[in-house]
């Protein structure tokens, strides 16, 4: 999965082929995919290190100009959404760009209680209807509706594991 992130990321731009981190230093661990179908792992992964590269630690390159992370982050919510679009299922792309909008509202609103909408996004990737409990954090700042869809949909020791991770990630 990672030796594709990056191979397909650097034969798409030099920038970001000289920005990856070394492999000794890259943080291959997949966070959010455990959750989730298997055949959206890669596409989930690619989104999530996009993410990652517009707000937290990159597991994978290292941007020291702002413009061309902008870039690179936009390009892998943009590669990650086409992966998953190529299983054609059509319901999971919709939870995906929900879950991205979603993230950059909590972020321009400097909120960082979006890892729970990552985890029940993950969990119920193209099944469930997240509109309320994604209302509730848009709305109200409550993140409790998302992580109890989670942890019923994927298990406890999953959605803490991805937590974990998410919280060493972006702070």
């Amino acid at each position: 999965m990672w030796e594709r992130i990056a191979a397909e990321a650097a034969a798409e731009s030099q920038l970001w082929a000289d920005s990856l981190l070394p492999k000794a230093e890259q943080f291959r661990e997949p966070v959010f995919s455990p959750l989730a179908p298997a055949g959206h792992a890669l596409g989930l992964e690619t989104i999530y290190e996009g993410y990652l590269v517009h707000y937290g630690r990159s597991r994978l390159f290292s941007l020291a100009d702002p413009d061309s992370a902008l870039l690179l982050g936009d390009y892998l919510y943009a590669h990650g959404l086409v992966r998953v679009a190529a299983t054609g299922d059509v319901a999971a792309v919709a939870d995906l760009a929900e879950l991205i909008s979603l993230c950059s509202q909590a972020r321009a609103e400097s909120r960082t209680d979006d890892g729970a909408a990552w985890a029940a996004t993950a969990a119920s990737l193209g099944v469930g209807d997240l509109a309320p409990a994604r209302d509730a954090l848009r709305l109200r700042s409550d993140p409790s509706v998302l992580e109890a869809t989670a942890r019923s949909t994927a298990g406890d020791e999953l959605v803490d594991g991805a937590l974990a991770a998410h919280a060493r990630l972006v702070g």
